[in-house]
């Protein structure tokens, strides 16, 4: 058969374009990256994916062996997460997707059949920190959204939590540990309460599932928590598989069964699902299979302590970096860090121009932004970094770039918004500023994304984003979000 184009050269343009991605090895990126450290694992994922490139996941009864890798998979993650012979689950393509058929599952519960049937709009209750995955799920499945504000920390109280338990609530959702602080949410208490009231309590623990198992002093969160239904884990975070495998679990068969949609009522096979996707690749379930089979629990354990030593040392760098602090008290791999304001504005360190000198050194993290809560409460700006085991092998020229980084930052104040919209022409803060102009349409926002200097979807983000940070924080959250989704709507339209 003659091909367009030689797979040689397909793979050559491939490997070219790779070149401007972010690096995904070599702890460089501290965030979306989940990097063992050990290139054989990489190689034994890459091939269980190779041998099941053909499968589809959609039927186990025809490809019977994603039915032993799943089952075999979740009985691992069961037994880790404190499960006992009534914890039953499913291999999903992520935590999103775990997330929202943990919410689709507790509300369909919540509604009831029959003569008990309920009606109404059922709520959804979290702490703000809740993972934006759970703003999705109410989004899609027309839940209320009742999100609770928390403390400077990242931490919720339970009682704030627990006084808004009330009959119409489908499911109430505390992290192990939040991402954007790795603040560990109070879940006996909270587990408790719920399970007097009969709702539904998941617990997140997307990014903690796979590694708070084996970190020392964490309050209990796991299914060993008397009124916890159910638990989200990714397997492509700390369970060092590729993009995309997270375990949804839940206790109680017939409580799970309402997760599954199945229908005969068309003239085609029968369908049982129980995910959102149908026909799905094989192969992310293959990969974590794989790599569960080689590590086992010792295995992640090993990995685990790397990343507490790693987490160990990355705090105390930035505890001996004067006008930077660790917000909160997190727990786990992961650490939020903000300007002290305590000391002195000359010797500050903004945490976004901190980040993007950082990036100048090297080291690529991930800037968070200020969050005005219900109540008036002012969350502040952080930088987030992930840590994960190839981190240790960096951990020098980490605490270099860190601490050089403060240095030449030092005293810089934030980003003034309004020094921003100075440099815009007057009819682009016109638009911005009016909240009266209704929905914008694809050319009004490309057109402000170009005064923002955003113009160019093949340039991407700018090289420092502190000030396109301080814009999504003090705009209106639905005017950013409708121009974030026109730059990343635009970055994959066709250019011919």
């Amino acid at each position: 058969m003659n091909f367009d184009h030689e797979p040689a050269d397909i793979l050559a343009r491939l490997d070219q374009l790779r070149l401007a991605d972010a690096p995904t090895h070599g702890g460089r990126v501290l965030s979306y990256v989940y990097d063992s450290g050990l290139a054989e694992l990489d190689e034994l994922a890459a091939s269980a994916i190779r041998a099941v490139q053909p499968v589809n996941g959609l039927d186990p009864t025809t490809f019977t062996s994603v039915a032993v890798m799943e089952r075999e998979v979740v009985e691992f993650a069961r037994n880790l997460l404190g499960g006992d012979e009534d914890v039953v689950g499913t291999v999903t393509t992520g935590g999103t997707e775990s997330c929202l058929l943990a919410v689709k599952t507790a509300r369909d519960v919540w509604r009831g059949s029959g003569s008990t049937a309920r009606t109404g709009t059922p709520r959804l209750l979290a702490p703000v920190t809740v993972h934006a995955a759970f703003q999705k799920a109410a989004h899609y499945f027309g839940l209320e959204l009742d999100l609770v504000p928390v403390g400077p920390g990242g931490e919720v109280a339970a009682s704030d939590l627990i006084a808004r338990l009330a009959d119409d609530v489908a499911i109430v959702v505390v992290s192990a540990p939040s991402y954007a602080h790795a603040a560990m949410d109070p879940v006996v208490e909270v587990a408790a309460a719920a399970a007097e009231q009969g709702i539904a309590c998941h617990v997140d623990a997307c990014i903690g599932g796979w590694v708070l198992p084996f970190w020392e002093d964490v309050e209990p969160w796991n299914f060993t928590v008397t009124g916890v239904t159910s638990i989200s884990a990714d397997l492509h975070k700390f369970g060092y598989a590729p993009k995309g495998a997270s375990v949804l679990l839940q206790r109680d068969r017939d409580r799970q069964r309402a997760q599954y949609f199945a229908t005969t009522r068309w003239p085609g096979y029968p369908i049982v699902n129980p995910t959102i996707l149908g026909s799905k690749s094989a192969g992310p379930l293959a990969a974590a299979w794989a790599i569960i089979q080689a590590l086992g629990t010792s295995g992640l354990a090993e990995l685990a302590q790397s990343c507490a030593r790693s987490t160990r040392a990355v705090r105390d760098v930035v505890d001996g970096i004067d006008g930077l602090r660790i917000v909160g008290d997190p727990v786990g791999p992961l650490v939020a860090v903000s300007a002290d304001e305590t000391v002195p504005a000359g010797r500050r360190v903004d945490a976004h121009h901190w980040a993007d000198q950082v990036r100048a050194h090297g080291f690529l993290l991930q800037l968070q932004p200020s969050l005005v809560q219900s109540d008036g409460t002012v969350l502040p700006a952080t930088t987030h970094l992930t840590i994960t085991p190839v981190t240790e092998s960096v951990l020098g020229e980490l605490s270099t770039a860190m601490r050089s980084a403060a240095e030449e930052v030092r005293g810089l104040p934030a980003v003034s918004v309004e020094n921003v919209l100075a440099t815009l022409p007057a009819e682009a803060v016109a638009a911005l500023g009016n909240p009266d102009a209704g929905p914008l349409d694809s050319a009004t926002a490309a057109g402000l994304l170009g005064a923002l200097g955003l113009g160019s979807a093949s340039e991407g983000l700018p090289e420092r984003m502190a000030p396109l940070l301080a814009l999504i924080a003090a705009l209106p959250a639905p005017l950013t979000e409708r121009l974030l989704t026109e730059l990343l709507a635009r970055l994959i339209e066709p250019r011919n």
